[in-house]
């Protein structure tokens, strides 16, 4: 233990720690993200109340109580630089960060004062251990801590794996009548659910775990993703 203490101190003297949107070294007291990339994030304040945005995704699809996505996501910026390197550079520290961030600005809405249970959008088991974790993860923990609940990894399933929603055209993407998710744990009746995920394109993977969520009793379901695509 002491041994790989020394090395990380070491190699953390000639590796200082970089930004994860444009690779600068971090200055003292940055975190994640130099103050340059955190300035110029596109936030998009949903939580404040203009997030029509989003529920257009759901409308007539899934009732939903609350949504919210913490960033924008365009396909070249910061957003899209950190999400990459989350979901395929190994920084699963990204999750925790981002949903850190965004449960203390949930914790300044009432809207989302009264969450049961954050559960995460599962992955494929193979797409997990090629990964090593599932991205969203750390985000759902995070704002479960934040917001005072409980979070729950296994209450849904993915039962085969599927190629992203947003590599698809809308000829192929997944018909929402057969869904590769599946409840698999009891959760009380009447529970308020943030179901959490990335980032939201089609809206299709939430629309899917939410529909096993509503069949519990009187269950309540609210969305919160790092982004949603524009």
């Amino acid at each position: 233990m002491k041994m790989q203490l020394w090395m990380k101190d070491f190699f953390g003297l000639w590796y200082p720690p970089v930004c994860v949107g444009c690779d600068s070294t971090l200055s003292t007291g940055e975190k994640v993200l130099c103050t340059s990339c955190l300035s110029s994030l596109p936030l998009t304040d949903f939580h404040k109340g203009n997030d029509q945005l989003l529920r257009d995704l759901f409308f007539a699809r899934i009732e939903i109580e609350y949504a919210t996505s913490l960033f924008y996501y365009e396909k070249i910026g910061t957003v899209q630089q950190m999400m990459h390197q989350l979901k395929y550079g190994g920084q699963e520290y990204i999750s925790d960060y981002l949903g850190t961030w965004l449960s203390s600005e949930l914790n300044e809405s009432l809207s989302f004062q009264d969450i049961d249970l954050v559960i995460p959008v599962p992955v494929h088991e193979k797409r997990l251990k090629t990964r090593g974790y599932n991205q969203v993860s750390g985000f759902g923990k995070a704002l479960a801590v934040g917001l005072g609940a409980r979070f729950r990894e296994s209450v849904i399933t993915k039962t085969r794996n599927t190629i992203k929603q947003a590599q698809l055209n809308q000829s192929q993407r997944i018909d929402e009548r057969k869904s590769p998710y599946k409840l698999t744990e009891a959760v009380a009746e009447g529970s308020h659910i943030l179901l959490v995920d990335d980032v939201v394109t089609t809206g299709t993977t939430l629309v899917l775990c939410a529909r096993e969520l509503l069949k519990i009793p009187d269950v309540k379901i609210s969305i919160a993703t790092m982004a949603i695509a524009v």
